[in-house]
């Protein structure tokens, strides 16, 4: 099964912007939003409990550079790193469809004014879409490429409603179709593990969910601990306690080893990219070791990504429709007639 991909058990996102593009593919991570729903305590919610001050920036000081500044300086940086000559801009930080339509016209816009720019990546929540939103990016997807990334983290209520996400798996759900029948984007979802409640069942569960979703790839994420976010209260109270290492790698395997070979994946776990800021588990904070420890527990038994997918049948497709059930009448009435 490897020699289907690049040496990897499992399907990596960068063979997928290859057979995209011709080649591979860099992410310039910029920052051009500095709110969420959750931390303006919307509806009543509350600031996710994982989420720091940064909102997932990967570069803290982006917050505070003007778009141009952003491109420029990151693109130097990556391309005389890896000889980079393709990229993607990722806007990356905090909920970036939480501002006006015009802004995100102009941002887009100013984006691929770059010659070496081939597509946007556009990070985004299950409740923060709208029509105009749906127009702005098949509107940018006839000019390039446009991949939206949804913040789901778990198709389970009770583990949501730890995280303080503020929407639903049934929310999560109907998003995803709606962006499906309203857009042409690229559409992928993030995902933790390590979770309050996480059984095995769950796990492959959750690679069926995703099995039978209109969606092209995942993120896999372990929930750590960040200094002054409330999962370190949880933490310093004895509240929670983070997935060791082995124990998470051999989740990981057990969803890959589920999961459609169709679905690629970006990453295989978090990357805490400021370590001052990391409380725990301390492995969060070596991105190569933790993921070669994962690839090398895949391969220590021969496991690899769809071992254990059954191809689609008519069973598939009753289960498909019984997922779209637990949306909403919205999606039922739109769906796509198969």
């Amino acid at each position: 099964m490897e020699k289907k991909w690049p040496g990897l058990p499992y399907y990596p996102i960068s063979q997928f912007y290859t057979n995209h593009f011709g080649g591979k593919v860099y992410k310039i991570p910029v920052s051009v939003v500095d709110n969420c729903p959750n931390r303006m305590g919307l509806k009543g919610m509350e600031t996710c409990i994982f989420c720091d001050i940064w909102g997932s920036a990967a570069k803290s000081e982006s917050l505070t550079m003007p778009l141009d500044e952003q491109i420029t300086k990151y693109h130097q940086v990556i391309e005389k790193k890896y000889k980079a000559k393709y990229f993607l801009i990722y806007f990356q930080a905090y909920t970036n469809t939480f501002t006006k339509i015009s802004q995100l016209r102009d941002n887009f816009s100013k984006a691929l004014e770059y010659p070496f720019v081939k597509g946007l990546v556009v990070g985004t929540r299950p409740d923060c879409l709208s029509p105009a939103v749906f127009k702005l990016w098949t509107e940018f997807h006839e000019k390039s490429f446009v991949a939206v990334e949804l913040g789901v983290q778990s198709f389970f209520d009770d583990q949501l409603q730890f995280l303080k996400r503020g929407h639903t798996r049934a929310q999560s759900i109907e998003a995803l179709h709606k962006i499906s029948q309203n857009t042409p984007v690229d559409l992928g979802i993030h995902l933790m593990f390590g979770l309050p409640n996480e059984t095995d069942e769950r796990i492959i569960e959750t690679a069926e969910i995703i099995n039978h979703l209109p969606i092209s790839n995942v993120k896999l994420h372990n929930l750590h601990v960040l200094k002054h976010t409330p999962l370190e209260q949880l933490y310093l109270a004895g509240e929670f306690t983070p997935i060791e290492k082995e124990e998470y790698a051999r989740k990981v395997k057990l969803f890959l080893q589920h999961l459609s070979p169709r679905v690629a994946v970006h990453r295989l776990a978090a990357l805490s990219s400021r370590r001052e800021e990391l409380v725990a588990p301390a492995w969060t904070g070596n991105k190569m070791e933790t993921h070669q420890f994962i690839v090398n527990a895949l391969r220590s038994d021969g496991s690899y990504q769809s071992q254990y997918y059954h191809p689609q049948s008519d069973q598939d497709h009753v289960a498909s429709l019984n997922l779209q059930k637990q949306a909403s009448p919205y999606t039922l009435q739109n769906n796509i007639e198969p």
